[in-house]
């Protein structure tokens, strides 16, 4: 006799009691599974399949589509099914690409070839062929020998130059075998919904809300935000990078030094292009900066400010945070929390009242926020803006109309600065922005706040919560996107990042976020800070900056 403990996203469900050996898809009533939309199974903080046998006291974690983690395992067994259709549709004579997330799906292509209308009508088919099939998708072990003789005869040379241990666990689904570094279902049924959109030269996979699992409407392109990945693409090919095997044949063959100041230098000439249009734009007098955690916004505010002051311009940077409105005021979430996060946790009316004075020349006392009482006081700072002066303003709601809603258009400028990651580690894996921003944090952190991994990952799903409803809505109103990712920064921040994971045990509800972030960044070789330079906006997160924050 043993007992089967069953905890759904973390939730303690029922305990059943067993005689003899069960399958785990035996353990969960149908309803059940139905209801919650299981998607993905643990034991002992591994994951396991549903036809794993139980024959011991168990605590059997599930996870559902509206997780976290459920929603990605979702997203990744739905990216994997593109790539087994296509596979199918095109044997090996293309190479598809998985590029980057793009508003709730992701944006694929071959590289100099243009999808017909057919043929994303013929893959969308093969993918429904392949979900109706039911076709289990599962790990198998080979050793290098066994899986580079498979991915040569699929022409994936861009898997063969990782495969490096004693044995190397690929997927597989019938008879297509790929690597992936992401978690996904156990079978092609799980994947009740999806959508190919045809977008010249690639396409782009959109997946259902996680919540709703139906698709949000028709699907908007944010063609801000797709044009920098654009550019960035048109960076990565200057640097003769594309993935991270580009980057560590950099490192083995000693040319790392100038591939890292050629693409400091690109990002140099964007801030200095950025400051040129505020320069000859005479009426500009706010600019406006907004962009998620980890960003390295404050680091591009200061590089900003430097430029402008070569054109002759001095900004002064006004404090969001010191326009918080009294703790006893602030906004609370559902659960009674406070929202700092909501645009209206600041006092709007006072600081649309400043903006106007100052921008009309007006002098003024500037308040300071008290973050311990939860009060605002008297600053003793005033300022008064000259001909040659402007404001810089840095912060979530930058981009939110309601912030500056004193302030015609005409005199404000507003720029967007996100981590967007286009370089993969393969083909078929690609680093998500949110893996590179969350890595960023997780160093920064501990480095200057003392927080473990455990923590910095615990409060991660609040933070992109408040993104969701603060900040990427808002993107498409940029005048200016910058990219703040460097392709070499992984490489840099590996010697940070591991020590932090490998603080986090089996014994944690991150485990295996922590197990999947070490995965990505063991592919990349080292790169010694010293190569960085000191105003780099990587040393915003790695200490060394000649800015002081």
């Amino acid at each position: 006799m043993f007992t089967v403990e069953i905890r759904i996203d973390g939730e303690y469900r029922e305990k059943i009691a067993f005689a003899e050996s069960v399958k785990i898809r035996s353990v969960l009533d149908e309803k059940i599974k139905e209801d919650n939309q299981i998607i993905a199974y643990k034991i002992d903080n591994k994951y396991v399949n549903n036809e794993t046998d139980i024959n011991t006291d168990t605590i059997l974690e599930c996870s559902t589509r509206t997780s976290t983690a459920g929603d990605a395992i979702y997203k990744n067994t739905s990216i994997f099914i593109l790539c087994k259709a296509f596979n199918s549709i095109f044997n090996n004579e293309k190479k598809l690409v998985i590029e980057h997330s793009i508003g709730d799906g992701v944006y694929a292509e071959v590289i100099d070839y243009s999808f017909s209308e057919k043929e994303i009508n013929l893959l969308i088919k093969e993918m429904q062929n392949i979900i109706d099939n039911g076709t289990p998708i599962i790990k198998v072990d080979k050793t290098p020998s066994e899986a580079r003789e498979i991915f040569l005869q699929n022409d994936r040379e861009d898997v063969i130059k990782h495969i490096t241990h004693n044995s190397i666990t690929l997927i597989k689904c019938g008879d297509f075998y790929d690597y992936l570094i992401g978690q996904t279902a156990d079978n092609t049924n799980y994947i009740q919904s999806f959508e190919i959109i045809y977008h010249s030269p690639g396409l782009i996979l959109r997946f259902p809300d996680k919540l709703s699992h139906r698709m949000n409407g028709e699907f908007i392109l944010s063609r801000k935000l797709f044009a920098t990945h654009q550019e960035h693409d048109k960076w990565l090919s200057i640097l003769g990078a594309h993935n991270v095997n580009s980057i560590n044949e950099a490192v083995k063959n000693y040319k790392i030094t100038d591939l890292i100041q050629i693409e400091e230098a690109l990002h140099e000439k964007k801030i200095m292009d950025i400051a040129k249009h505020i320069t000859r734009k005479d009426d500009t007098k706010l600019v406006l900066i907004a962009g998620p955690s980890s960003s390295g916004k404050t680091s591009f505010a200061k590089r900003l400010s430097i430029h402008l002051m070569v054109n002759g311009i001095k900004p002064h940077i006004l404090g969001m945070d010191d326009y918080f409105l009294p703790r006893c005021q602030t906004p609370k979430k559902e659960n009674g929390d406070f929202d700092f996060e909501n645009i209206h946790s600041l006092d709007l009316e006072l600081l649309n009242d400043h903006l106007q004075q100052l921008l009309n020349g007006k002098e003024l006392e500037l308040p300071k926020y008290n973050f311990i009482k939860g009060i605002r006081e008297i600053n003793h700072k005033r300022l008064q803006l000259k001909d040659n002066e402007i404001l810089l303003m840095e912060g979530i709601h930058g981009l939110n109309d309601m912030l500056s809603s004193s302030v015609p258009f005409n005199q404000k400028l507003r720029i967007y600065v996100s981590a967007l990651n286009n370089l993969n580690i393969d083909s078929h894996n690609r680093i998500p922005t949110t893996d590179s921003r969350k890595i960023r944090r997780l160093i920064r952190d501990n480095k200057y706040r003392g927080h473990t991994g455990e923590q910095t990952l615990e409060m991660w799903d609040a933070v992109r919560e408040g993104e969701d409803k603060n900040i990427f809505p808002y993107q498409e109103n940029a005048d200016f996107m910058f990219n703040s990712i460097l392709t070499y920064e992984l490489g840099v921040l590996k010697k940070y990042i591991k020590p932090i994971l490998f603080t986090i045990t089996e014994y944690s509800p991150y485990y295996t976020e922590a197990k999947r972030l070490l995965k990505i960044v063991e592919h990349i070789y080292n790169i010694q800070d010293d190569l960085v330079p000191s105003n780099s906006i990587l040393r915003e997160f790695i200490g060394g900056s000649i800015f002081k924050y």
